[in-house]
């Protein structure tokens, strides 16, 4: 038996996806959820084959969703993105339904789906798609994180400093550190650069937690921040940092 999940913060649109299920009985429906937090939960609880996966949701976007989920079941995206970041879809691989979709159309990401089921690649692909597809906005303005079976949302404002570590990047506040499986690059490319630099391969830090830059050895310095961290520089992050600051 094939389980799966509706995940949706339209009732019409998870109504509909409900209806097209029908003409496939060997998919079981589990549960439909309403929003992000409501879908990690039921996908600990049930650990389904296949999710239908909404993008655009209040709390958190489908993508922040995913970020959450430990071991990814299938997704088949169901979405009203843009032209751009359906062709994101396309480059890797995982299938999407533009709303609105058919019968049809639904029954072909199916099919697309069963071929690839059991694919070791399948995980990858989705981890790549969130890389490199479009960020939502609000991903600019907060990073979400699980802690045990907590989902807390970390507004930037609050971020001190960002760490790379193993696999992971360590996200520094005044209230902890938290992991999130991420990489630098990915965070340098969708934090505001007016407000966070990558200062070294391994970290980046927030420039209103800047209180000045100090010199280490010959040629090396670090940044001192208002928690008292000392962040090295590299010679790149250096310049870096200091063209931001306009010095």
């Amino acid at each position: 038996m094939i389980t799966c999940l509706v995940i949706d913060d339209e009732p019409l649109a998870r109504t509909i996806v409900c209806e097209y299920l029908l003409n496939h009985p060997d998919i079981t429906l589990v549960q439909e959820c309403g929003n992000g937090f409501e879908g990690v939960k039921a996908i600990m609880q049930h650990q389904p084959d296949l999710i239908f996966l909404d993008i655009q949701m209040p709390k958190i976007n489908g993508f922040e969703m995913l970020e959450l989920v430990e071991h990814a079941p299938g997704v088949i995206f169901t979405t009203a993105f843009d032209e751009y970041a359906i062709k994101a879809f396309e480059a890797n691989a995982i299938d999407y339904l533009l709303k609105p979709f058919t019968q049809e159309r639904f029954d072909t990401a199916i099919q697309k789906w069963r071929q690839k089921q059991g694919q070791p690649a399948a995980e990858k692909t989705t981890t790549q798609l969130q890389e490199v597809t479009q960020k939502q906005p609000e991903e600019q303005l907060r990073i979400v994180v699980k802690v045990n079976s907590d989902i807390r949302i970390i507004p930037v404002q609050e971020i001190q400093y960002l760490e790379a570590y193993d696999d992971y990047v360590k996200i520094h506040t005044a209230a902890g550190c938290f992991l999130k499986k991420k990489t630098m690059g990915y965070y340098e490319n969708t934090l505001d650069a007016a407000q966070f630099v990558r200062v070294h391969r391994s970290y980046m830090i927030a420039l209103p937690q800047l209180t000045r830059i100090e010199p280490l050895e010959k040629d090396t310095h670090v940044a001192l921040l208002k928690s008292g961290t000392r962040v090295p520089l590299s010679k790149s992050g250096y310049a870096r940092l200091k063209s931001v600051l306009g010095i």
